[in-house]
């Protein structure tokens, strides 16, 4: 039985299609397309092969009668297309080739001009599908397409010209096709042109010498700090803090002196016109040493001082700042690691009878250690200074200590049991020169009279003096009458330098101080004369609240002032 697949008529859809019973079982048969006609139709008719007996010749007046009825919906019946449609061409399987063969090249065909019909028995070409699979690598497969739409012809047509190859999206597709027309290219990033290439060539040269610089700076920091750490690069290498020997209570003499012996300097200087001998110790990392004022006056402006530590070491030292009116003075030195500061204690909590240890070089022998007791709190002593309102006196309100302290103890610690320093070695009294300082001279030694600046106010002094290089002092805007003899300290008629006693604006003068006025009390506290008031006011704070009693023409009233700040003693 033949196909019962339909022939495309030339015409297209208009042209009917005969088709007549076989003879011997009904079956119907295909016949050959016919010549086309001279007005140039190109009709195929479809003849019946029954015998001549049963053939039937149709009248010629009568209208042709469509096979089917028309539909109203004009879609073709199931089964076969409608004469209206044409039929899908004839298809072949095509054969894939053997493995490691390449694929045939497609038949090459000339598209058939308008109105002709297209011979049976030439095969039309055929159009691989995409594979269902990856081929073999080396091989192409093609698969044949299970439909073709209407303009298939068309379609076969351009695919058959060479230039049509790329319209044709179902081409036959060679994986390694590409390197046989060109070298591959590179897809996704876009390629940087030779100018950008140097640019960024430049960036990376920077950025790098960047982080070489950073790197090799922060390298030489380190090891920087390392050999100043281990003092690989030279200067003095200071031992750590002593521990209490064995046998011996930490709130021994023993015990205390052997914690604070590593901190304590002893302090050579050497000036013009003379030398002297003192004691310091240290206050912190930074190599900054806290010493009297009258041990490095010697040195004047050009003078030295040479400080030697505990073990031996001397170094040289500058001076950072210095204050004749509180009798301290600062002095630091370089190139010195392992510096162990002592602690501060508070001198406002120590109490008479407690037990201190003084260490110093009393007449240049250095580290010496004595112990004694807090005699007494708030002494109102002057040192420094030969003679009453000298710029170099100074004030103290001092703790006084039975603890021998000789010449060459000035600027030395004085310590409680927890080897705090709780004051500032400064002053003693001898039985042959009265009151004096603890510099190396000629004077007698230690009767059991040693002052020392509380630490309370030396800590004040010696911070501004790192800071700002002088100290501020507290002051009540009035200049006092040194020469008075009676119970008190008077104001002064006139001021040190002609101009008035009582200071426009300042504190006193806003509490109603009056020249002739005499203080007999300061904060509670008795004054008996003019050098014990600037002792009570020393022992305050700028900016402090203070109440003084003052008596007026035989009668006595309170003042209450804020105390005001000079940079002068």
């Amino acid at each position: 039985m033949n196909e019962g697949n339909g022939v495309p008529s030339a015409q297209g859809p208009r042209d009917a299609a005969e088709v007549t019973p076989a003879a011997s079982d009904g079956d119907f048969e295909l016949a050959r397309p016919a010549p086309a006609a001279s007005s140039g139709t190109g009709a195929e008719a479809v003849r019946h092969t029954a015998t001549a007996e049963e053939a039937a010749v149709p009248d010629p007046d009568e209208p042709v009668r469509p096979l089917h009825d028309p539909d109203p919906y004009s879609t073709p019946p199931y089964g076969q297309p409608g004469p209206w449609a044409p039929a899908p061409p004839v298809q072949h399987p095509a054969v894939t080739p053997a493995h490691g063969t390449p694929a045939p090249p497609p038949p090459v065909t000339t598209a058939a001009p308008s109105g002709s019909a297209v011979p049976l028995d030439v095969p039309a070409p055929q159009v691989p599908a995409p594979p269902a699979r990856h081929p073999a690598h080396g091989t192409s497969a093609a698969v044949p397409l299970s439909a073709v739409s209407e303009d298939a012809p068309a379609v076969r047509a351009e695919a058959a010209v060479p230039g049509a190859r790329a319209a044709d999206p179902w081409r036959r597709y060679d994986p390694w096709a590409a390197q046989a027309h060109g070298p591959l290219q590179q897809t996704g990033a876009k390629v940087a042109t030779p100018a950008q290439r140097r640019r960024r060539a430049r960036r990376y040269a920077v950025a790098w010498t960047l982080v070489v610089a950073v790197v090799s700076g922060g390298i030489g920091g380190a090891v920087g700090v390392y050999a100043e750490r281990e003092n690989l690069g030279g200067g003095a290498r200071l031992p750590r803090p002593g521990e209490v020997p064995a046998g011996r209570a930490p709130d021994s003499v023993a015990g205390i002196a052997a914690r604070a012996l590593p901190s304590v300097v002893t302090l050579h200087v050497r000036g013009a016109a003379k030398a002297g001998t003192g004691t310091g110790f240290v206050l912190d990392t930074d190599g900054h040493i806290l010493t009297n004022d009258h041990v490095v006056e010697p040195a004047g402006t050009d003078g030295e001082i040479a400080v030697t530590f505990s073990d031996g070491d001397t170094v040289r030292a500058k001076v950072v700042g210095r204050d004749s009116g509180y009798d301290l003075a600062v002095v630091q030195v370089h190139g010195v690691r392992g510096l162990t500061p002592l602690p501060l204690g508070d001198s406002d909590a120590v109490r008479v009878g407690d037990p201190v240890v003084a260490i110093g070089a009393p007449f240049d022998l250095a580290n010496t250690v004595t112990s004694g007791i807090i005699s007494a709190k708030e002494r109102p002593i002057t040192a420094g200074g030969d003679k009453d309102g000298a710029s170099d006196v100074s004030y103290v309100d001092a703790l006084q200590t039975d603890a021998p302290i000789n010449p060459g103890n000035s600027g030395g610690p004085l310590l409680d049991t927890r080897a705090r320093v709780v004051g500032v070695n400064s002053a003693i009294r001898s039985a042959g020169s009265g009151s004096g300082s603890g510099a190396d001279d000629d004077r007698a030694g230690s009767i059991g009279l040693g002052f020392a600046i509380p630490v309370n106010q030396a800590e004040r002094v010696a911070g501004e003096l790192i800071d700002h290089g002088h100290a501020t002092h507290p002051v009540i805007g009035v200049t006092l009458d040194m020469g008075y003899t009676g119970d008190g300290a008077r104001v002064g008629d006139k001021g040190a330098d002609g101009g008035p006693a009582v200071t426009p604006g300042g504190p006193g003068e806003r509490a109603g101080l009056k020249p002739g006025d005499v203080v007999t009390e300061a904060g509670g506290e008795r004054v008996h004369t003019g050098r014990e008031l600037i002792v009570k006011i020393r022992a305050h704070r700028p900016g402090d609240r203070l109440r003084l009693t003052v008596e007026r023409g035989g009668t006595e009233r309170e003042v209450s002032l804020v105390l005001g700040a000079s940079e002068q003693n």
